[in-house]
């Protein structure tokens, strides 16, 4: 276990210090702000995120070693700052009271996420090593100096929200080399620590799972289930911190959910769940499975670490984390799939998941696993190296092998990626992708097609109105096409023909056409 112990700041380090309660705050602070966006054009400055390290971490420690209140500041202070510039960022909390353990550490720390979002002109994005904060020019302008009033904003909110921390005490960073130092040498090990312990605890084991819906400030419809074999999508809450967050604070954002019956075991579907998420999005969804990336995969929010994104062109998934700045080989940046996948929704085709997932055994089981997966940027697969299965482990791509869809096609026929012949699921032994056809097959089919396209275009027009397309498999509002479960609408065809052409309503579809032939029918007899 990794020690818990107070940060050894260096000796002529650039310090400042205050000890008590603040009077009063230049800034409101309320639920209202929640939800609240900085953009770039209205941001003071900006704290971590993509361009600087940043973390935030809460240790446990005796009581006669946290002095109540207190804030130290390490670095340059927030009117020191260059207005428009990025600097690194590190907000530790040392808690203390009866009550408190390691275990609620991370149960707290996800709750800076929550608290800090009350100010007004802050902007608090991400967890654990991922925190992206943007501060506005409204809020300097108010009167806002010192990064040290938001210090002391948030832990009152910790005190008056979470009365089992007795005393709090916050150290706050923007020295680079000692935010650096301190996230490689403490940070990460604990984080690394937090998320081994479960490996050896399954869905199947437990009666309850847990929620976390600490996101729906900006994701409204999100629901996120936190079960031994996946933890939240941010990654900072694992089963353990779920039911240590439900019973110190059971009216708060991590609940019990009953697992009900088991309705698809591979998938991981089961009816307590359903229940729950319908209730918690607001009747939006009313099914998720937990282990599934094409059907009714689960709710995605925006503090998601990694996005898993298909490409039919090969039939196969990637993953791309946030810390990865160049465009994957499907050609969108982290950035850009984000706003596809985020806000709560359920999207066939792109999924946010915690990097812990990888750990997992049924790690998107029921789509195959690591044996559908076909890329993921090189310090990402480093990471979770030791979790790909030793058969597939080279054969999954890196930037440094393929940048573009086609490197990527070259580089997984070179290896006979599982995708090439068609992929068997390890849980069950199904065979569930069929391949890829050569592409002389291939050829014949698209010139059998266009042939067919031909001679049914006159018969085409003579077709009566269609009024409406209904998709055959209609169960969720989803977008993304050319899934190989997706089936074409049935189109109804009305009693009566209708006078003119032919009229199609398609709903919540993006339509993707490789080809369109016309040709006029020739008249007989001349002109």
């Amino acid at each position: 276990m990794v020690e818990r112990k107070r940060i050894e700041i260096p000796e002529g380090a650039k310090i400042k210090e205050s000890v008590g309660e603040e009077a009063e705050f230049p800034f409101d602070i309320s639920p209202m702000y929640e939800g609240e966006r900085v953009r770039k054009g209205d941001m003071y400055v900006e704290l971590g995120g993509t361009s600087q390290p940043g973390f935030e971490l809460v240790l446990a420690l005796p009581e006669d070693q946290v002095e109540d209140m207190k804030v130290t500041l390490v670095g340059p202070d927030l009117d020191e700052m260059e207005e428009g510039k990025a600097y690194p960022y590190a907000m530790i909390y040392y808690i203390a009271g009866s009550q408190v353990e390691q275990d609620l550490e991370p149960v707290i720390e996800r709750r800076n996420h929550d608290f800090q979002n009350y100010i007004e002109g802050y902007m608090h994005l991400n967890q654990r090593y991922d925190i992206w904060i943007r501060i506005s020019k409204g809020a300097v302008k108010k009167g806002l100096k010192s990064l040290i009033q938001i210090a002391k904003a948030t832990m009152m909110l910790f005190k008056n929200e979470l009365p089992f921390i007795e005393k709090i005490e916050a150290v706050y960073i923007t020295d680079k080399d000692l935010v650096e130092k301190v996230l490689n040498e403490v940070a990460m090990p604990i984080y690394d620590e937090r998320d081994a312990r479960v490996e050896s605890l399954h869905d199947e084991d437990v009666d309850e799972f847990y929620s976390c819906t600490l996101c729906q400030s900006f994701a409204p419809t999100n629901v996120c289930v936190v079960r031994p074999d996946r933890p939240s999508l941010c990654g900072a809450i694992s089963w353990f911190d779920g039911r240590a967050a439900a019973r110190v604070d059971p009216e708060g954002p991590n609940k019990a959910i009953p697992k009900g019956d088991v309705i698809d075991p591979i998938g991981g579907e089961y009816s307590g769940v359903n229940e729950f998420a319908k209730e918690e999005s607001g009747g939006e969804y009313d099914r998720i499975k937990l282990h599934s990336f094409f059907e009714y995969p689960h709710t995605s929010c925006g503090c998601f670490e990694v996005i898993g994104f298909y490409m039919p062109e090969v039939d196969g998934i990637g993953w791309v984390h946030r810390g990865y700045p160049e465009p994957a080989p499907n050609g969108l940046t982290f950035s850009t799939m984000a706003g596809q996948t985020g806000g709560g929704k359920q999207v066939i085709g792109f999924l946010g998941i915690g990097i812990s997932y990888f750990r997992s055994k049924k790690f998107i089981q029921a789509d195959g696993g690591w044996y559908r997966t076909v890329w993921m940027p090189k310090d990402l697969k480093q990471r979770v190296e030791k979790y790909i299965p030793e058969d597939v482990r080279d054969k999954i791509a890196t930037e440094e092998e393929a940048r573009t869809i086609e490197e990527l096609k070259e580089f997984l026929k070179k290896v006979n990626h599982p995708v090439v012949t068609g992929v068997v699921r390890p849980v069950d032994g199904k065979k569930i992708t069929e391949g890829w056809v050569e592409e002389e097959e291939e050829a014949e089919e698209e010139a059998v097609a266009e042939e067919a396209a031909v001679e049914e275009a006159p018969a085409a027009a003579e077709q009566p109105a269609v009024q409406q397309v209904q998709p055959a498999q209609m169960a969720m509002p989803m977008q993304m096409p050319q899934l190989p479960a997706f089936q074409m609408p049935q189109i109804q065809v009305p009693a009566q023909p209708a006078t003119a052409g032919i009229k199609l309503i398609i709903k919540d579809a993006k339509i993707y056409i490789d080809k369109v032939i016309v040709k006029s029918e020739e008249k007989k007899g001349g002109k």
